[in-house]
């Protein structure tokens, strides 16, 4: 295991907290009540998880169903959009909430963040319903073995495949790097993506991966993609849900 992009104790004021789904490398307990400890934000849940997240504490849970939409001011609008995943935190409970991702929208400015999900038509749904964001945030890890993993999972080659259907101006891999998760080696999607990118004419300005530092046009995680901050208007701080730091 590595270390998060950026430690607990240097995080900025978090507003927002937006949890994709209910697996535990995704919604872990123990680090959103740090979270709540720290900052008491809101936070957005699949539907049916607020069953797990309330206990914490939080005074502002709320839950959504796909395309449900919460305007927060006059400047910043989130959706709750589909993935290709499943839900379950035991034997028991396997399909009992929903998973998804996000569209955040502010000034005239989109950023997608995908949550776990495999490929599939729901990314030409988001932009044919949202529009195409300027930032996408893909999932390029945990993919082998594809028998197993690929509804679930997207391999570099398929997000590659993503980043088209959604029209994204540029797009960012992320969740992997950090855990040991599946069959490939913990670095191969960075080796994976720089050959889709190749095969397919798109350059890396266009698709980035969180491991080249310096970036000057956005900068990215690893599979810690649970607080990937986007500062907001009036002081808003954001962060998606991820796995536990």
């Amino acid at each position: 295991m590595r270390k998060p992009g950026v430690a607990f104790e240097d995080l900025p004021t978090i507003d927002i907290v937006l949890l994709s789904h209910n697996h535990y490398d995704h919604l872990d307990v123990a680090t959103l009540t740090q979270l709540r400890q720290r900052f008491a934000p809101t936070v957005l849940a699949a539907a049916g998880d607020a069953r797990i997240v309330g206990p914490i504490g939080f005074k502002d849970v709320r839950e959504l169903d796909w395309w449900d939409e919460i305007q927060f001011n006059d400047t910043l609008k989130v959706t709750f959009v589909p993935a290709q995943h499943f839900s379950a935190r035991g034997l028991f409970d396997r399909q009992k909430s929903l998973w998804g991702g996000y569209m955040i929208e502010s000034r005239g400015r989109r950023v997608y963040f995908a949550g776990d999900t495999g490929y599939s038509t729901h990314f030409s749904d988001i932009r044919n319903r949202l529009g195409s964001p300027d930032i996408a945030m893909l999932g390029i890890g945990a993919y082998e073995p594809r028998w197993f993993m690929k509804p679930i999972h997207m391999n570099p080659a398929e997000a590659v495949c993503a980043h088209r259907d959604l029209g994204s101006k540029q797009s960012i891999g992320m969740h992997f790097g950090t855990f040991q998760l599946t069959a490939e080696a913990i670095d191969q999607p960075l080796a994976d993506l720089e050959r889709a990118r190749a095969e397919n004419g798109i350059p890396e300005v266009r698709i980035r991966d969180p491991a080249r530092r310096g970036n000057a046009n956005f900068s990215g995680q690893t599979h810690r993609e649970n607080r990937v901050n986007a500062r907001l208007p009036a002081g808003k701080a954001l962060g998606t849900s991820g796995d536990r730091s």
